[in-house]
């Protein structure tokens, strides 16, 4: 492991607290909730030994001899703070319940399963990284254990470790991926038991079971205070407009967070402009009204937020990145004659035969760079990598033309000097609040729990997030719950449904009362780095979007 700062070794010697009920796994037993039918029967076929399993929740009973563990963990998909905690709280509870369990972590994700590859997690090794950020201790990796050959290699590795559970964290796709692995072991007649932990910094990853996914919070509470700054220097400069854009995927969770966090002037949120069907020309005539209007004001400076996945929920870019997806995908010859034209003029003539004009007619408008970044930039399935479209750009190039349109008609007297940003990869691995620590480490115990109680497919939840840590609940869940059908790629696919922003719900529908007067006013909030030691409303506080979920409660 790399040097450690001040504060990395300061944090090394932060004990997470732990609801009560945790705090003596060996003691706990699970009690099956009552009156829960099972849901998605359409999928019973596809899981036939994992389909009718109720929701857990533990209560204390009789302590029984218990034998020794040994779980393995892998780490799934992108990093998020506090994944290091859910490992450090699953190895504590195992030692809890046996001091002869043992903990394997599989190196770089799933393939590190496939491959067996992975390393025995010893107290003295998991001390140099508890409450710290990243995935390094056994790192991350994307790869999915979906065809046969995965599945025997994997069935191979838990049986040759001798594996009595395993315990997936990661975020949706890895969590499907965790619930059909689990449904494969039981057919197999293999022992190992598989667990999930809910993981996205997207905040994508919640239902009426997760309230929200680990490292959501660090992660906004990182790219608010960096917009914070960014507020401030606007408000202090009085001379820039600041796009960011912020990762988030298809979901605008993270925008809407740090939007509540900091009072930007306008703050885009691509349900809204799926749900109103809102043109490219629609949303960047409401940033040309804003900056008009605030020039008026003689404000010529301002900040906009801007989410990832928006660009693909404007309905003629929509309709664009579906037929580019189905027309370069590889088993077709468009995708490698495209790629062999070195023009991009050529590379356009070439299209207009095989797209529609409407879409032809939207490729058109955008920018150059634009244009090359929907062509060029797609994944190995010739799908175009929307994460890696700079929408931010895209809007200051048309919002900028629009803007000179205007000032030839004598409509606009102010300057634009706008300032592209993107927060992304910053939020990822930084060292997790004191909220994800906590979060994280419960999980961890829940895990160990439910295996065990000997369960298998089932997610590690703890709800009641708003409140004291004393009042948290643990619960497991099957996630056969949380299944349903979706069409991706173009095929009917068994996935946990991301979960998106519901404009009716409290978070929205504040953030919509309070937006209109942050376009003009300058009501900035700077929220400051995450705060580790002082009054427990500013060091445990969890995500001001949860606490409006649970309560209309003044939280400003």
């Amino acid at each position: 492991m790399a040097s450690l700062s001040p504060l990395q070794r300061y944090r090394l010697g932060y004990e997470p607290k732990l609801p009560p009920i945790l705090e003596s796994p060996s003691c706990l037993v699970p009690h099956p909730q009552e009156g829960l039918e099972a849901i998605n029967q359409d999928l019973r076929q596809q899981f036939p030994f994992t389909a009718d399993q109720p929701v857990l929740t533990f209560q204390k009973g009789e302590q029984q001899p218990l034998r020794p563990l040994k779980v393995g963990v892998v780490l799934s998909g992108g990093q998020a703070p506090g994944g290091h905690n859910v490992i450090a709280g699953l190895f504590d509870a195992l030692k809890k319940i046996h001091s002869n369990s043992s903990l394997i972590g599989f190196c770089n994700g799933p393939n590190g399963i496939v491959k067996n590859q992975s390393i025995e997690i010893t107290e003295d090794l998991l001390a140099l990284y508890r409450n710290q950020g990243g995935f390094d201790l056994i790192g991350s990796g994307r790869t999915k254990i979906e065809t046969p050959e995965q599945f025997e290699a994997a069935e191979k590795t838990v049986t040759r470790l001798s594996l009595d559970g395993l315990v997936v964290i990661g975020g949706d796709d890895s969590n499907t991926n965790a619930a059909v692995l689990a449904e494969y072991f039981k057919q197999s007649g293999v022992k190992t038991h598989v667990v999930g932990v809910p993981k996205t910094i997207d905040g994508d990853l919640k239902n009426d079971y997760i309230e929200v996914s680990f490292g959501f919070d660090t992660a906004c509470k990182i790219y608010s205070e960096i917009i914070g700054n960014i507020l401030k220097d606007a408000l202090s400069a009085k001379k820039y407009y600041h796009f960011i854009k912020l990762m988030g995927r298809s979901a605008s969770h993270i925008a809407l967070e740090c939007a509540l966090q900091t009072h930007p002037n306008l703050t885009l949120i691509s349900e809204e402009v799926a749900d109103k069907q809102l043109s490219l020309k629609q949303i960047v005539g409401q940033i040309v009204a804003m900056i008009c209007s605030r020039a008026d004001n003689g404000c010529h400076y301002g900040v906009i937020l801007v989410p990832e996945g928006m660009i693909e929920c404007i309905p003629e870019v929509k309709r664009l990145i579906q037929e580019l997806n189905h027309l370069l995908a590889p088993v077709l010859p468009h995708a490698r004659q495209l790629e062999q034209l070195e023009e991009h003029a050529s590379q356009l003539a070439y299209l207009q035969k095989y797209l529609s004009e409407s879409s032809i007619q939207c490729l058109l408008t955008l920018p150059g760079s634009i244009q090359r970044q929907l062509l060029l930039d797609r994944d190995p399935h010739g799908n175009v990598q929307v994460s890696k479209i700079e929408t931010e750009r895209l809007l200051i190039e048309l919002v900028d033309q629009e803007l000179r349109h205007l000032k030839l008609q004598g409509r606009y007297k102010g300057t634009f000097n706008p300032q592209p940003q993107f927060c992304g990869y910053e939020g990822r691995s930084g060292l997790p609040s004191n909220f994800d620590c906590q979060y994280c480490y419960a999980l961890g115990h829940v895990a160990a729990l439910l295996l065990k109680a000997g369960v298998t497919g089932y997610m590690s939840c703890v709800k009641n997030l708003t409140q004291p840590v004393s009042e948290w609940e643990a619960l497991g869940v099957p996630i056969y719950r949380m299944l349903c059908r979706e069409m991706r790629e173009g095929k009917q696919k068994t996935v946990i449904q991301k979960a998106l922003v519901d404009l009716e719900a409290a978070p929205f529908q504040f953030f919509a009362q309070k937006r209109e007067g942050w376009v003009g006013e300058d009501d900035y909030r700077c929220p400051g780095p995450i705060q580790f030691e002082g009054a427990i409303d500013i060091t445990d506080c969890c995500p001001l979007s949860l606490s409006l979920e649970k309560s209309m409660a003044r939280i400003y």
